[in-house]
């Protein structure tokens, strides 16, 4: 394998198994014939779906350890590995673009989030310093954005804030795996009555209106996914809806395909906040896939997918009553859930599918290796 074929994924933060850079990005370039490899702490070294896994044990105290320290951890392994392309996931790995660049080394930026809105609603951060530290930040990520070779986004509204800044920028829609979710079989009988919310699990996410919203209602919930803030989970649990509730915690692939097997509505309503208004959540199209009719904020952007296409129910996500009768809805008019659900995995076969924005990321790749 030449030296110009070796690729290189970084991160700081995200899991060893993450669905948008392991089960697509890496998996996708390592059978399109790269050798690939992934830099990510606290698991095992391996080799796994023809990628090969580099780890370190990280175990910062804060915050800002990680940002000094695991970063510190990830150049190093970097640097050993002495790849072509490099392929950073984290706003906080930006600081070592200089370092690489200076290696003579090519550099993507994979911005998975529009961070300044991000940190608009980032708890965690005093009010009156969220807007001063969402200005620096987009200052600062603009800035080594544009020492990169590339930008790849998860969403064209991303994709248009860093082509002011760097004309080598593209949408690399986080959309599902053909092969990995779409169900041929028929679902569980367990399934009737049953809506899933799969995902990081926080208030601007919407758990707390879901929650409540079960009163509402006859349905039930499959719960699968970490919860991402204190205190919140001793928090749902004193809401009477979580007697409904099946609480799964964090599942490999193969348990969330599971979980739509035993599902009849999928859930993704979150908050009307500026990250999230023109956002494309991987969970609503992997409910589409899946056939599973879709319960959304009412977003116009939502809207123009869900509601144009007949695929789900578009409603206040603040309004627990107005989600809980959306599910009735579905659950009382069997018919129409199934046609939506028929009607959101035609789309998400003919357009929303990673198997298009695989060819876009290839596509990236062969133009940096020509330069």
């Amino acid at each position: 394998m030449s030296a110009s074929n070796k690729v290189c994924h970084l991160t700081s933060v995200h899991r060893d198994g993450d669905v948008r850079i392991f089960h697509k990005e890496c998996t996708s370039l390592a059978e399109a014939g790269f050798e690939v490899y992934l830099i990510v702490p606290n698991t095992s070294s391996r080799m796994e779906k023809g990628v090969n896994i580099v780890s370190f044990e990280s175990k910062p105290k804060s915050r800002l350890s990680r940002m000094h320290h695991t970063v510190n951890r990830v150049l190093n392994e970097a640097l050993k590995v002495d790849a072509e392309i490099y392929h950073i996931h984290d706003p906080e790995l930006l600081r070592i673009v200089g370092p690489l660049k200076r290696k003579g080394k090519k550099v993507i930026y994979d911005a998975h989030e529009d961070l300044p809105r991000q940190i608009l609603a980032k708890h965690w951060i005093p009010l009156p310093l969220r807007k001063v530290i969402a200005n620096l930040s987009e200052n600062v990520e603009n800035r080594w954005a544009s020492k990169c070779d590339a930008i790849v986004t998860a969403t064209p509204f991303i994709e248009e804030r860093f082509k002011q800044v760097n004309s080598t920028t593209v949408a690399v829609n986080n959309f599902p795996i053909l092969k990995e979710l779409s169900l041929d079989t028929k679902r569980d009988a367990s399934s009737v009555g049953t809506v899933c919310y799969v995902g990081g699990i926080t208030q601007t996410r919407g758990i707390i209106e879901l929650l409540e919203s079960l009163k509402y209602t006859k349905a039930r919930l499959l719960l699968a996914g970490e919860f991402l803030e204190e205190n919140l989970k001793e928090t749902a649990i004193q809401i009477e809806g979580w007697q409904k509730t099946e609480e799964l915690g964090f599942l490999d692939r193969e348990g969330v395909k599971g979980v739509y097997q035993r599902s009849q509505i999928g859930i993704v309503t979150l908050h009307p906040i500026s990250n999230y208004l023109d956002s494309l959540p991987v969970k609503m199209f992997e409910y589409m896939l899946a056939g599973l009719p879709v319960i959304a904020s009412n977003f116009k952007l939502w809207k123009s997918i869900i509601e144009e296409h007949e695929c789900g129910i578009c409603v206040d996500p603040l309004n627990p009553r107005a989600i809980g009768e959306a599910i009735d809805y579905l659950i009382d008019h069997p018919e129409l859930a199934t046609k939506m659900g028929e009607n959101g995995k035609a789309l998400a076969l003919e357009k929303y599918n990673w198997g298009f924005e695989e060819q876009k990321l290839l596509s990236i790749y062969e133009q940096l290796r020509k330069k």
